[in-house]
């Protein structure tokens, strides 16, 4: 757990928003397998028991939901600890606080929320339920109702989104790419977070190599793709001339995947690394990179202190997960995926940890103010929602 506490030394509490997702309640053959597994442990601990709650996303989702399901489950099979998911009946507040009820009403004790719609789950539910250990992902003091505090049973996590999308606006201009596309889900604040930190990128990159960059800018308005969205994603590859989108929301990629595979165009993927998914799915190679932030590193870390007993340290605050080392890039809570991303002259490895170097020691500064347009010399045309 030395990042979390070295990050609550270095960084001040932040508040902020997000999660990508798509909606409804677990299967027994899922919550079998999943008992089943952490029965099979060694060493089986009775202390804790595990539920993981999805928004209105799935645990097949390719993205939040999914990196967090995988996380909790491998966890607790590691070490001997029950677990179970469950998934709302709907996209409802009401259906997300009923499966907090049946988690404790069936003995779950430490209950694992990831996304910012979980915020009126934890006002509904975290004072009542004192005795639950609640671990909330994305889950800001903005999304809460004004003037609420935190009950120290409650743990949320939020991450610097602008970091990694800024690394990936850099990579891509620097890997030679001067035409770029910027597909968010819905405009939430984590999603417009990336989006606004892959414009600064860019920016960067195409100032100090003088080149000239144009990125297309537009939302969704939702978490997964369609057919009128991979229209919207086929006049930017193939009218446009788009070169490479950053497809940042849920399942809202298969829409970005589904348009590049037409043409040979690229896709840079979002949340966790997304290479083997994308290319495996829609074309060798399509990848460039991916703009990860540590879902996946906070939940083990956070499970492994509830264990430990130290979940004191952390009950009722809302931590900013970002850089944590500017040496070890794969420490850190954003980044870009060293194994997958394409690197190239543009772009090296060694350029991508100067770069991570740079922005932890505040050599290169990158602005989280997403409340105006940034200033840039790239072209940006903005298009709001597809729908």
């Amino acid at each position: 757990m030395k990042k979390l506490i070295a990050l609550f030394m270095a960084m001040a509490m932040v508040f902020s928003l997000a999660a990508c997702g798509s909606s409804s309640s677990s299967s027994d053959a899922d919550t079998t397998s999943d008992t089943s597994a952490a029965a099979d442990a060694t060493a089986t601990n009775t202390d804790y028991r595990v539920a993981m709650i999805t928004d209105y996303g799935d645990i097949t989702d390719q993205s939040f939901n999914q990196t967090t399901y995988e996380a909790c489950k491998e966890y607790c099979a590691d070490n001997g600890l029950d677990f179970i998911y469950y998934k709302p009946d709907s996209d409802s507040d009401a259906d997300r606080v009923a499966m907090v009820e049946k988690a404790v009403d069936e003995g779950y004790n430490v209950v694992v929320m990831p996304g910012y719609a979980f915020a009126p789950t934890i006002e509904a539910t975290a004072e009542d339920y004192s005795d639950i250990t609640f671990i909330a992902l994305d889950v800001s003091s903005s999304d809460f109702s004004e003037g609420y505090e935190l009950p120290s049973n409650v743990y949320c996590a939020v991450y610097q989104e602008e970091l990694a999308g800024y690394m990936a606006g850099v990579a891509a201009v620097k890997l030679g790419y001067t035409h770029l596309g910027f597909l968010g889900g819905m405009a939430v604040p984590a999603v417009i977070r990336y989006g606004y930190g892959f414009v600064l990128g860019a920016d960067a990159a195409a100032a100090e190599l003088g080149t000239d960059v144009t990125v297309e800018y537009v939302y969704g308005n939702q978490f997964s793709g369609d057919s009128d969205i991979t229209a919207y994603m086929d006049s930017w590859y193939q009218n446009l001339g788009v070169e490479v989108v950053f497809a940042c929301g849920g399942s809202i990629y298969t829409s970005a995947c589904e348009s590049a595979a037409k043409v040979d165009g690229k896709v840079i993927g979002v949340d966790t690394d997304q290479a083997e998914l994308i290319d495996g799915t829609y074309g060798e190679g399509m990848t460039v990179t991916s703009a990860m932030k540590g879902l996946a590193t906070t939940v083990k870390d956070m499970l492994d202190e509830v264990v430990a007993g130290n979940f004191a340290e952390y009950g009722g605050q809302i931590a900013t997960l970002g850089l944590v080392s500017g040496d070890d890039v794969e420490a850190n809570y954003v980044q870009l995926p060293t194994a997958s991303t394409q690197w190239a002259d543009g772009f090296t490895e060694d350029d991508y940890a100067a770069l991570v170097s740079d922005m932890y020691d505040g050599t290169i500064t990158v602005s989280n103010d997403t409340t105006t347009e940034p200033e840039v010399s790239i072209t940006v045309n903005y298009y709001g929602n597809v729908k």
